[in-house]
């Protein structure tokens, strides 16, 4: 039995098998409409989601499997003080593989060690989140065609982004790859992630403040939010929550195939304007998520 906490839990064999097995749902549909058929998904969100709940629980019902689960801590034994460990054994008696996001770093990791069946993290607070990568990977992939050779910029806020650090981390073991880190100086790229990531895989990057000048050269352009429920001093949040809005204008000189992400959701970060760029694919981002969290459900329950 595996568990997903961290992207680096699966290997670049794995999640070329991955995006392969996506690609065939994509294309054939009916051939996975029952592959779950009689399997249960937990969704255990502890945390506010759209996307990634909705997207786990049509992944599960577009393979024929069915759901449970809650969308709030205070509509779970949460409320009353039960921990992570107990609720993920608790909901093992009841579901055949569980999807969990929790505002606290590691909760997922807990979870897994006392679950019996296999978790999947969803996201937990500004550590990991690696179903949103997978999205991000299958987007790149589909657009570009390769995970190589490509400059990839990431703006906005950069400190507690954690989808930003799951596809660092990700890319990362390709070949080719450069980073821009483009943020203000209060939401810049953790020092960890520098080290253990970047410096340690030998990835040239660049840190600015200047979102101008970095747009000519990049291939992907991959946009944040400054998340409000990470700050702890309001003031900080109003200050630093415009920094970077990305409007038509700012692309006058950008690549004619770039290539514009953002996990979503957005607030005003990104001008509506842009939605009718070709070059702006957070929408497919959203769709390829459920794609790729079928081709993980098929893969750690063992149907393939």
């Amino acid at each position: 039995m595996r568990s997903l906490i961290n992207i680096l839990d699966l290997s670049v064999e794995e999640i070329d098998e991955l995006i392969k097995i996506a690609c065939d749902i994509i294309d054939h549909p009916d051939k996975y409409s029952e592959k779950c058929r009689g399997k249960k998904l937990a969704t255990l969100f502890f945390e506010p989601s759209t996307r990634t709940r909705l997207s786990f629980e049509a992944a599960m019902m577009e393979l024929g499997g069915n759901v449970l689960g809650f969308s709030e801590a205070q509509s779970s034994s949460a409320a009353k003080g039960e921990s992570v460990g107990d609720t993920a054994r608790t909901v093992s008696c009841y579901a055949d593989i569980i999807a969990m996001r929790h505002p606290k770093e590691g909760a997922p990791y807990v979870a897994a060690s006392r679950a019996t069946v296999p978790v999947i993290n969803a996201g937990d607070g500004g550590h990991n989140h690696p179903t949103q990568t997978l999205a991000d990977l299958l987007t790149i992939y589909r657009e570009k065609g390769s995970f190589n050779d490509l400059t990839v910029g990431f703006c906005g806020d950069l400190k507690f982004g954690r989808t930003v650090h799951s596809l660092i981390e990700a890319l990362s073991r390709y070949k080719g790859i450069k980073v821009v880190l483009i943020s203000p100086e209060e939401l810049k790229l953790p020092s960890y992630v520098k080290k253990d990531v970047l410096k340690a895989n030998g990835i040239p990057y660049e840190q600015t403040t200047d979102f101008d000048s970095a747009i000519p050269s990049l291939d992907i352009l991959y946009m944040t939010r400054v998340q409000k429920e990470r700050f702890f001093n309001e003031e900080d949040y109003l200050r630093l929550k415009d920094s970077y809005i990305l409007e038509p204008s700012r692309l006058e000189h950008a690549k004619k195939d770039l290539v514009i992400m953002h996990p979503l959701p957005r607030v005003n970060e990104i001008s509506t304007e842009i939605d009718k760029d070709p070059r702006a694919h957070y929408f497919d981002q959203v769709a390829n998520g459920k794609y790729m969290r079928e081709a993980l459900i098929l893969k750690f329950l063992g149907i393939m």
